[in-house]
C-alpha cells in the first residue's frame, strides 16, 4: 500500500533541498576540484582553485549561498505512477521556492523577458522550470539544479546535417573556446545529441546531473580535448578548463542531427529528496 504525500511536506522538502543545493556542493564535485588543485602546475590556476575551495567551505559552514548568482531554478521530478496527492504538485513547489527565496535568502532572478520586471520571489510565467518524468512506484523524487546566467548564456545548440557527425567534437570545443572565462571555469559540460531541437537541449541539461567522476571513454576523450584548450580556472590559464563531460543521446529524425551544449560553472549545484513510497 502506498502512502499519500501532503502539501506541507512537499513545500518543506523544496525549501530544504534548495538550501542544500545553494550552500553545499555535491562531494563528487568538491573531490574533482581538490584533485584539480593538487595537479595544477600553474601558480595562478592553483590559487584560483584554492580560492574556490575556500569559498565552498565557508558557504557550507555558514549556511550561505556559495555564489551571489543563486540561479534560475530548474526542477526535475520523477513522479511515481502509483503516488497519491490531493493537490497540484506545481503549487507546492512554487510555494517552496517563494519561502526559500525569503529564508535562505536567494537573489530574486526571475524577470519578464521584455519588460525586465522582477517578480521578487524567483517564480513567474513558466518559472521555475519543472520537468516531469513518469516512473514506476509510489514515491516522487524532486531534484533542484539552480542555474546561473554566466554559464547558461554560454551554452549553444546546432542543427547539423546528418552527414556532419564528425563535426560534433568541434561544436563542443568551439562552444567552450568561445565561452572562455565567462562561465567561471572549471566547467562541467553537458552534451545532448539527437532528439529534436528542444530535446537535445533537455538532454544536455540533464547530463549535468551525472556524477563528475563517472565518465565513459568517449566522454574522457572529449574532456581531454577541452582541457587542452588551456583556458584554465576562471579563464586565467591552466590544465583544468573542465571537470567533466557528460553526453546523452536520443534517436532523431533521419534528416536531422541536433547537438546541444549546456555549460555549467564550477558550482555544479543540485540536491534531491524522495517522498512517499510503500508503507
Amino acid at each position: 500500500m502506498s502512502s499519500s504525500i501532503d502539501y506541507d511536506t512537499v513545500v518543506s522538502a523544496v525549501v530544504n533541498i534548495l538550501e542544500e543545493a545553494e550552500t553545499v556542493l555535491p562531494q563528487d564535485v568538491v573531490d574533482a576540484l581538490e584533485k584539480a588543485a593538487s595537479e595544477e602546475t600553474s601558480p595562478i590556476a592553483k590559487e584560483q582553485l584554492e580560492a574556490i575551495l575556500k569559498n565552498i567551505g565557508i558557504a557550507a559552514k555558514k549556511k550561505v549561498p556559495m555564489c551571489q548568482d543563486t540561479g534560475i531554478l530548474i526542477f526535475f521530478v520523477e513522479l511515481g505512477r502509483d503516488s497519491r496527492m490531493d493537490f497540484r504538485l506545481e503549487d507546492a513547489i512554487l510555494e517552496g521556492v517563494r519561502k526559500a527565496t525569503a529564508s535562505i535568502p536567494l537573489r530574486p532572478n526571475a524577470v519578464d523577458p521584455l519588460t525586465r520586471s522582477n517578480s521578487g520571489n524567483n517564480t513567474g510565467n513558466g518559472i521555475p522550470d519543472i520537468k516531469y518524468e513518469l516512473v514506476d512506484g509510489s514515491s516522487i523524487k524532486i531534484t533542484v539544479a539552480p542555474k546561473g546566467a554566466g554559464s547558461e548564456n554560454m551554452s549553444s545548440i546546432k542543427m547539423l546535417n546528418p552527414t556532419e557527425k564528425d563535426s560534433i567534437r568541434n561544436v563542443v570545443l568551439e562552444t567552450v573556446l568561445n565561452a572562455g572565462g565567462k562561465p567561471c571555469p572549471p566547467v562541467v559540460v553537458g552534451v545532448g545529441i539527437g532528439g529534436s531541437f528542444d530535446k537535445a537541449a533537455r538532454l544536455a541539461k540533464s547530463a549535468l546531473l551525472e556524477k563528475v567522476d563517472e565518465m565513459t571513454e568517449e566522454e574522457k576523450a572529449l574532456l581531454e580535448d577541452i582541457n587542452s584548450l588551456g583556458i584554465g580556472p576562471m579563464g586565467l590559464g591552466g590544465k583544468t578548463t573542465a571537470l567533466a563531460v557528460h553526453i546523452k543521446k536520443a534517436h532523431c529524425h533521419t534528416a536531422s542531427l541536433p547537438v546541444a551544449v549546456n555549460i555549467q560553472c564550477w558550482a555544479n549545484r543540485h540536491a534531491s529528496v524522495v517522498l512517499g513510497g510503500d508503507e
